[in-house]
């Protein structure tokens, strides 16, 4: 019997409850992002098929794991590499689901000697699992010759290649800054595999992120709030400094002091439905409908306003 006989007698199934369990969160947890959740599946339905592959005896190298989320603030980008972790753990393609979530101020240091001991931490604290750094591109400041950022990336370059069976390392930022980073870096651009682009969310999606995180605080909008908020994000997404779902948390949690001190001051008996409801009123204070005063008076276009 032959190689070729006895891997088509040999069959196998693609199991993969776990991971079919993670991307219905994704779905579910995460609005709109259809093009990032189309290419997690597909990067997802890779590596089940790479599993199958090597349990068959059939050819296969290691996959290369490692991937840059790119897009604005608020987009999911942490969010979904913690998905992420947990469907590389799922497949054993890590030994754990943790994430370490970090920044330049975490990996650089602020003199000789000091950046080597402050990176290899951190790596060995992501070893087994995900090493997540947000605003990448912020380790590689050219302009200053004493920067001690080429000396992080290099160590970080180092471990992608030689712990890639033990280590994913996923950078994070907007889509222009990374470009010019992985252009100055040629040798982290090579190691990346997989980079996904993080559109902005629509206002119709916001609106539903927005009842969403209301919901999970156990907070609703009346018609009028909603109808409010709806204008409200018309407003504030064209102003400066709009992080997307970022900003809408902010908003939300804004809404919820108002309507705390309102409650306070009207005084008497409260319902349930007193107490959850974010009316018209809250949404409407804010400075981008040009009525805020006091406390609630911030320049526009910062959030919290």
């Amino acid at each position: 019997m032959n190689t070729a006989q006895s891997h088509v007698e040999r069959r196998i199934t693609l199991e993969g409850e776990g991971v079919q369990r993670v991307l219905e969160r994704v779905k579910r947890d995460l609005v709109g992002l259809a093009p990032v959740k189309a290419r997690i599946g597909q990067i997802a339905a890779l590596l089940m098929v790479d599993r199958a592959r090597r349990e068959l005896g059939l050819t296969t190298e290691p996959p290369t794991l490692h991937m840059s989320f790119t897009g604005n603030p608020g987009t999911g980008k942490t969010t979904m590499a913690l998905r992420m972790a947990e469907i590389l753990h799922e497949l054993g393609y890590v030994r754990s689901s943790h994430v370490i979530a970090v920044t330049r101020d975490d990996l650089v240091g602020q003199y000789i000697g000091h950046t080597a001991p402050k990176t290899k931490e951190v790596i060995k604290r992501a070893m087994g699992g995900v090493l997540f750094i947000d605003e990448a591109y912020y380790l590689y400041r050219p302009e200053n010759e004493r920067d001690y950022g080429q000396e992080s990336i290099e160590i970080l370059l180092q471990a992608m290649e030689n712990d890639r069976d033990d280590l994913v390392v996923i950078v994070a930022g907007y889509q222009d800054r990374m470009d010019r980073f992985f252009q100055s870096n040629p040798g982290l651009h090579s190691r990346i595999a997989h980079h996904i682009e993080f559109p902005d969310y629509s206002a119709e999606e916001l609106l539903t992120v927005g009842d969403l995180l209301l919901e999970e605080q156990g907070y609703h909008f009346t018609e009028a709030g909603r109808q409010a908020f709806a204008d409200y994000l018309e407003r504030r997404m064209q102003q400066p400094h709009f992080s997307n779902a970022r900003s809408v948390r902010n908003a939300l949690d804004r809404f919820r002091l108002r309507q705390a001190m309102r409650l306070v001051e009207q005084g008497g008996s409260l319902g349930a439905e007193e107490l959850a409801a974010i009316d018209a009123r809250e949404v409407l204070a804010s400075s981008v409908f040009g009525k805020a005063s006091g406390a609630d008076a911030k320049p526009a276009g910062q959030d919290g306003s």
